[in-house]
């Protein structure tokens, strides 16, 4: 009876979508089309359809008006996703601390892990933070906020090329502000153990040179080579609202449509025809030749850490992408599920395209325990993909463990650090204004000092510096540590594993036979089986 349900409420999303501002002028949709069973001529609704019908090309992508202040995922129901395993607790074992009931307590679990050899605090990795505006605006709430949680967080594609102020010469970066700017926020609050500033390099951005530029100017210790992300499976896309930064990115080798050299498509953005262009970035094309090659020319340059980050292909894909880096020697690599994006992805793609993240860490897993039984090279893993809470960072990790420590050692989030940020930073726009909402203000005070509850505890560990600590990097840090990593904490203790890499399969159960077919996790009537009649027996 279950996918029935599912189907009905994915096609209703076909021609109404709240990610391109559309919906039907009836709710009883056709299961089929999307469309309103009676569609008639005088609707002042725009669906999908009608929206396609002025727009075009513009109707494929999330609100046009909001690129700059918004983040974007899927609608689809994929049909598996973390809610569909159960943590299983325990009572008699304990592991990784004294079995001491005044000793273990919650707060004393150890949620620290490392990633291609840095420590950090808790499991997560924020980013990839580009080029795109919502990077930009939001930065040093973002990067002091990884900083002060001691997580890492990526620098992601296209900044340099994007900036108006790089300086380039022969075809290379000489100098970019907005990297500098970024590399240097971060590092303002960094404590130079954990966590990192990772600077990621796209076709375009190797092209410029930008990973010689991050680590012989900017001094940066980690450079990730991207292939892919899960909300898309083409380059990466910004919109540019201003003719001559348009002109300028087509002049650095971008692609920008419509083409901003064109009279007749100047005259029609002086018009108001439309508002905005379309920066896209150019598909990479990895050989296992060139690429490894590549990785030797890199480690030549001097980088500490070499990391990878590609999207949710087909599981072939999946596969020459794990002998690749473990022929190359990657120190870890990012696999990003379907299907959200921090930027501009096209809404068809995100919804319809590329493997979501239960699916992929299963495929993921199959390869690392394939190479390590031929004893070749494994990275570290890292998954991404919707992340947003403990319990789903908890299972992705234990997932991951068949008996010799977790192959994922951490997860990457994108949307939700920036949806911390941004909420952050509106609600601080509030209270200056004394706009704050009524029942907020009423539970947690009218000042960022009372509703911040992690305020004091900062307080005390910065002293005078606190001063510099945006009130958004507060609350990326109370989001971050305060609520996943203590959240982390107590599901550790409920499972009595007081480390991270103590979590295993073991710790899982599957809610429906697709998880467990899925993944090799057993369904709740399985798991330990034989445990009633060998314990009572």
């Amino acid at each position: 009876m279950e996918m029935p349900e599912r189907v009905t409420r994915n096609s209703a999303y076909l021609n109404g979508k709240s990610t391109t501002g559309t919906t039907t002028r009836v709710k009883d949709v056709s299961p089929t089309s999307g469309m309103c069973p009676l569609c008639i001529r005088d609707c002042p609704i725009l669906c999908e359809i009608s929206l396609s019908a002025f727009r075009g090309r513009e109707a494929l992508y999330p609100e046009p008006l909001q690129f700059g202040a918004s983040t974007a995922g899927a609608l689809k129901d994929f049909g598996l996703d973390w809610s569909h395993f159960n943590i299983l607790s325990s009572l008699f074992k304990v592991e990784g601390i004294e079995a001491d009931s005044d000793v273990a307590l919650f707060e004393n679990a150890n949620v620290e892990t490392k990633v291609a050899g840095i420590p950090l605090k808790v499991p997560i990795l924020t980013g990839a933070f580009g080029s795109t505006e919502v990077a930009r605006i939001n930065w040093d709430g973002l990067a002091i906020g990884a900083a002060i949680t001691g997580a890492i967080i990526t620098i992601g594609e296209n900044v340099c090329g994007m900036d108006e102020e790089s300086r380039i010469e022969n075809g290379k970066v000489a100098y970019s502000k907005e990297l500098k700017r970024r590399v240097e926020v971060f590092r303002k609050f960094w404590d130079g153990k954990y966590g990192e500033v990772v600077v990621q390099t796209n076709v375009e951005d190797q092209r410029l040179g930008i990973d010689v530029y991050a680590l012989s100017k900017l001094e940066v210790n980690v450079i990730e080579r991207k292939w892919g992300q899960g909300a898309k499976a083409i380059g990466g896309e910004v919109r540019v609202r201003k003719l001559d930064k348009a002109i300028m990115l087509k002049k650095r080798g971008y692609i920008v449509i419509p083409d901003p050299e064109d009279k007749t498509v100047q005259e029609a953005f002086k018009e108001g025809v439309f508002k905005s262009f379309e920066r896209h970035s150019r598909v990479g094309m990895p050989k296992e030749k060139g690429f490894v090659e590549d990785i030797e020319w890199l480690r030549s340059q001097g980088p500490k850490h070499i990391l990878l980050k590609t999207g949710a292909y087909r599981p072939s894909a999946v596969a020459y992408t794990m002998k690749i880096a473990s022929e190359a020697k990657i120190d870890a690599v990012t696999f990003d599920g379907a299907g959200g994006g921090t930027g501009m992805s096209p809404v068809p793609m995100m919804d319809e395209m590329s493997t979501p993240t239960v699916y992929l860490e299963a495929q993921v897993l199959k390869c690392a325990q394939i190479l390590r039984k031929k004893g070749r090279h494994v990275p570290d893993l890292i998954i991404a993909g919707g992340f947003i809470s403990e319990a789903q960072i908890f299972k992705a990790i234990a997932m991951s463990n068949f008996g010799n420590g977790p192959y994922v050692k951490a997860v990457l989030m994108g949307r939700s650090p920036i949806t911390a940020v941004m909420k952050t930073s509106y609600f601080g726009q509030l209270a200056k204004e004394g706009r704050l909402p009524r029942t907020f203000a009423d539970r947690y005070g009218t000042t960022p000092e009372t509703f911040f509850k992690s305020a004091p505890e900062l307080k005390e560990r910065y002293g005078e510096r606190f001063k510099e600590i945006p009130w958004e990097a507060v609350g990326l840090y109370s989001y971050l540590y305060d609520r996943i990593g203590v959240g982390l904490m107590q599901l550790l203790a409920g499972a009595r594993k007081w480390k991270l890499n103590l979590l295993n399969r073991k710790d899982l159960v599957a809610l429906s036979e697709r998880a467990s077919k899925a993944t090799g996790i057993p369904l709740v009537e399985d798991a330990e089986a034989d445990a009633l009649e060998r314990i009572l027996d």
